[in-house]
């Protein structure tokens, strides 16, 4: 079977953390998109449609991949899959028994659709996308289960049903606890509780897995005291330090992670190991959260939370919705973002006591109380450098092109918030002074 993965328009929804990354590494539930595709059906012969900037580093880390090329289009039926599209278990084990003269639809949007080589000869990278919705009318529509997802709280949303969805997928995993040291608690069933052999957990661990699957992978380390409740997963080689996992919470590998943490998504190598509360959010690679780094989820009012998407501001018809933060990003001690916030790639945050701004855009410093570009382009990339280095990760020639490509594509958005900053705090001395 052969598979290809595509970004649609839409994955300008979910800035920033699409930022170094196609919208089909977004992680929702145990996996993002293309690991639950190609892992559950063992695909080889796998291809991805990305944008220019990320073409390099996404090569770079799958060199196993066809990387917008279209001559290998020629080479048989190819099922394109909608980078966005969150398919449940059974749709995902049918996935190659899909006529070929059948295209998934959800909303009027294509989820997935078989690509002939002749109609793959008509596809360049500017008209991937039309000529996919052009190929979509001359098939037979079939509603798709599952979702297509459209901004980046949605992904929170869905992500506890992802995880039990995902737990029913897995294969050549223990499905029970009885691995487990007799000094771990397990309060349910240990038929929803999977651990991998190698994880070492200390005494005073509890499990809850009453109101769904628990799962950890090879090499995590959990200290005594924390506390996990499903569904959650615990991603390879991370480490839980007295921490309070609430449910629908995905921690992705190579985190450090301590205090509480509710339906939440660490997409992995993020560093929160103090205590501090963080719901309903979503962290990309290399963030560090300082000590009580803490986020807003609920409003007092409980109203709707509106989120600010590249400065314009999105009413996410939820009540419940933290924060959005981009990879590489620096928290200092004590900082506290208010509900629905945003928060860029590569951004310093050093607080002053205050509620944050909801809007920072990337590359961007708070000092002060004030929202600046005070940090220099080559001081963030030598921070990136040492911080990934910690963990023995080199910052590639590549990754650097495309932080610097990145800094070009968000300097109108950062400019504009900081002129906004900027006329307000004018506005606000004019009228203490007018007192």
């Amino acid at each position: 079977m052969r598979v290809a993965f595509f970004e649609d328009s839409n994955v300008v929804g979910f800035s920033p953390l699409t930022l170094m990354r196609p919208i089909f590494e977004l992680v929702c539930g145990r996996f993002c998109s293309r690991e639950r595709i190609v892992e559950t059906l063992n695909v080889i012969d796998w291809g991805a449609f990305v944008r220019d900037s990320l073409v390099e580093t996404y090569l770079q880390c799958h060199s196993n991949a066809f990387v917008n090329e279209f001559g290998w289009l020629s080479d048989g039926p190819t099922l394109f899959i909608n980078g966005r599209w969150l398919p449940d278990a059974p749709s995902v084990c049918s996935l190659p028994d899909l006529p070929i003269d059948d295209v998934g639809i959800i909303d009027d949007q294509v989820a997935y659709i078989w690509v002939t080589p002749e109609d793959a000869h008509r596809m360049t990278v500017t008209n991937l996308v039309s000529t996919i919705e052009t190929l979509a009318g001359t098939r037979r529509a079939v509603r798709s289960a599952g979702k297509l997802v459209c901004r980046p709280w949605e992904l929170i949303d869905e992500n506890a049903n992802q995880l039990s969805q995902d737990f029913d997928l897995a294969t050549g995993v223990a499905r029970n606890g009885g691995n487990l040291p007799e000094h771990v608690a397990i309060l349910g069933s240990s038929a929803h509780v999977s651990i991998d052999p190698t994880t070492e957990i200390d005494p005073f661990v509890v499990i809850d897995a009453r109101q769904g699957p628990v799962t950890v992978g090879p090499n995590a380390v959990i200290q005594a005291f924390s506390r996990l409740e499903g569904p959650c997963h615990v991603g390879s080689e991370s480490r839980l330090f007295r921490a309070n996992i609430r449910g629908g919470t995905t921690i992705g590998p190579n985190c450090r992670v301590g205090g509480e943490i509710e339906a939440s998504i660490l997409q992995g190598h993020v560093n929160k190991y103090h205590d501090g509360f963080l719901g309903h959010a979503y962290v990309c690679p290399w963030v560090n959260l300082g000590a009580e780094t803490t986020n807003s989820d609920l409003k007092n009012d409980y109203s709707s939370v509106r989120v600010p998407i590249s400065g314009t501001i999105v009413d996410s018809g939820l009540t419940k919705v933290g924060c959005f933060i981009g990879d590489h990003t620096k928290t200092a001690l004590g900082s506290l973002f208010n509900t629905g916030s945003s928060i860029g790639a590569f951004c310093m945050i050093l607080p002053d006591g205050r509620l944050l701004p909801k809007h920072i855009p990337s590359f961007c410093r708070i000092w002060n109380g004030q929202l600046d570009d005070g940090c220099s382009l080559e001081d963030v990339i030598s921070t990136a450098r040492q911080a990934m280095a910690r963990r023995q990760c080199p910052l590639t020639a590549a990754e650097e092109r495309l932080i610097r490509a990145i800094y070009n594509e968000t300097r109108s958005e950062r400019a504009a918030a900081i002129d906004r900053m900027r006329r307000k705090t004018s506005e606000a001395e004019l009228a203490r002074a007018l007192q």
